[in-house]
């Protein structure tokens, strides 16, 4: 990056790994240092919960705020119900208007966390995009935007090009996605001033499709910029587990899990998370990405610490952490892991090891059970456990028994009260 900002914004989003790409980064500039400017980043309601894949762009939106400018966080209850296809394989399944809103309800719990909402200039705005879309005429709609839009073009973009090299279908409901997400920037541009879209680096497209679209019909000036794709140092897309997604949500994501994610960070990575992931001085980032040896451990920690104050709040991280240093360093139960609550029902005449190993979550099949086992992988009360066919009973259960698959993932079985 060559670019040297003047604005606050944009100073943020170079020096701390945010920018990937941006439409015209001497315009984009210009106007954050002008005034209050109004950014977008859409998300759709595929599910109850964001996960740690989102975080990096709902970090940029606060950053956006914190810089003083107006984020607006758009869902997709319009959108949503065609799907994106971008670089996807398949087709997205489509969902009912009650599923959206249920979506929406649990993604707006974790927006909450990192935006202030409100009426003020600098307010975040929550909108969604079935307040214009769900009436389009398609008639009008076909006349007055389609005719913008070549096909060819629409072709060429790599999210479309790739499922059709791959002989995959694309139907043509995925493919008016990307008008459909044009004219959001457009209607936000015409009733609330929007003038910046971001997003991640596989929205491009789409992004250009949306300036594209407005400069035409409105022949405003506005601006796109994109976040990289992350992965982690070994390849792996950011914000996938062993386990499963690591969810936002408290309810879908133990605190201790998702403290515990950020806690495992591969040593490579440490300094560039902790600069897009907290809110630490970008220089306090590099010292602590640049040691090394078992120091490394305590960035770690403190990496596990921040980001989760931010996502469930400081008292939320102490107690992982204190769960994390009974666990990990003294041997014990921590109060704070993962919980199997069994009920009479569940227990019968007794309940196999293998079952709860499925059943707490740090297996994802009996067979996956039996083999971490059968690998000495697999752990009680902090003893190695060798029978698979080990089944426990009330007496053995009257007390919480550990779990452990590995030496970083455990959980606790108890009787239910």
């Amino acid at each position: 990056m060559t670019y040297h900002p003047k604005s606050d914004f944009m100073g943020v989003m170079i020096e701390r790994g945010f920018m990937a790409d941006c439409t015209d980064y001497q315009g984009l500039d210009e106007a954050l240092i002008a005034g209050i400017v109004p950014a977008y980043i859409g998300y759709d309601a595929t599910a109850k919960s964001l996960h740690v894949g989102h975080l990096l762009n709902i970090m940029l939106l606060r950053w956006f705020q914190k810089t003083g400018h107006k984020p607006i966080t758009l869902m997709g209850g319009g959108t949503t119900k065609v799907g994106d296809p971008s670089f996807r394989s398949e087709e997205r399944p489509l969902l009912t208007p009650d599923a959206i809103d249920a979506n929406i309800d649990g993604m707006k719990q974790v927006f909450a966390k990192y935006l202030d909402y409100g009426d003020g200039p600098g307010d975040a705005l929550m909108l969604n995009n079935a307040e214009w879309l769900d009436g389009l005429n398609y008639l009008d709609f076909l006349r007055d935007i389609g005719r913008h839009f070549s096909v060819n073009r629409m072709l060429s973009f790599e999210s479309v090009k790739s499922r059709l090299d791959r002989e995959q279908s694309l139907s043509f409901l995925e493919f008016n996605y990307m008008i459909l997400q044009a004219y959001d920037f457009l209607e936000l541009n015409r009733r609330y001033g929007c003038r910046l879209q971001m997003g991640g680096s596989d929205q491009w497209g789409n992004i250009v499709n949306g300036i594209d679209l407005t400069r035409r019909v409105l022949d405003n000036q506005i601006f796109g910029a994109t976040t990289p794709l992350l992965t982690t140092s070994d390849g792996k897309k950011m914000g996938k587990s062993a386990g499963g997604a690591i969810w936002l949500n408290g309810d879908m994501l133990s605190v201790f899990d998702f403290w515990q994610f950020w806690r495992n960070t591969t040593d490579a990575d440490v300094g560039r998370f902790l600069k897009l992931y907290t809110e630490l001085p970008v220089d306090e980032c590099e010292r602590l990405g640049a040691l090394g040896g078992a120091e490394v451990n305590a960035a770690k920690i403190i990496l596990a610490r921040e980001v989760t104050t931010l996502c469930h709040g400081a008292a939320a991280a102490e107690a992982a952490e204190a769960t994390a240093r009974e666990v990990f360093e003294k041997g014990g139960i921590g109060d704070d892991l993962p919980t199997l609550a069994l009920s009479a029902a569940d227990l019968g005449d007794g309940i196999s090891v293998v079952q709860l190993l499925v059943r707490s979550g740090l297996a994802k099949t009996g067979k996956e059970a039996k083999r971490l086992i059968a690998d000495n992988g697999a752990r009680m009360d902090d003893a190695p456990l060798t029978d698979a066919g080990l089944v426990l009973d009330r007496a053995t259960l009257s007390a919480p028994v550990k779990l452990s698959a590995g030496k970083k993932r455990h959980a606790l079985v108890r009787l239910a009260d």
